[in-house]
């Protein structure tokens, strides 16, 4: 699970000073876009954090639900968010489910 902040998935969500552990996901939506699934923990060795995060309709779990978690593990460990600039495009994000459409507003 390291590796898919490695080298994986979640590469994007890795933080330097944290050796994390996760696995992205995609939850099917039979009504609409696919939710964007992350779960991880951290530090590896001798976790004191572990967080699951679904975000409907935001499509792949690298996309939304993995930076997520990323910083709140972030906050939670660390006291303070070493990427302002990931944490500005989670809050500016806008995800809008529309009838039959499976456009994410972000992408």
């Amino acid at each position: 699970m390291e590796w898919v902040f490695e080298r994986g998935t979640a590469r994007g969500s890795r933080v330097d000073s944290l050796v994390m552990c996760g696995k992205t996901g995609t939850a099917q939506n039979p009504h609409g876009k696919n939710h964007s699934v992350f779960f991880c923990f951290a530090p590896r060795e001798n976790p004191k954090i572990a967080v699951a995060v679904l975000v409907e309709n935001a499509g792949q779990g690298a996309h939304f639900a993995a930076p997520i978690a990323s910083l709140m593990v972030q906050k939670y460990l660390l006291r303070t968010i070493k990427r302002p600039d990931l944490e500005k495009r989670m809050l500016d994000a806008v995800i809008v489910p529309m009838a039959n459409d499976s456009t994410v507003l972000d992408d």
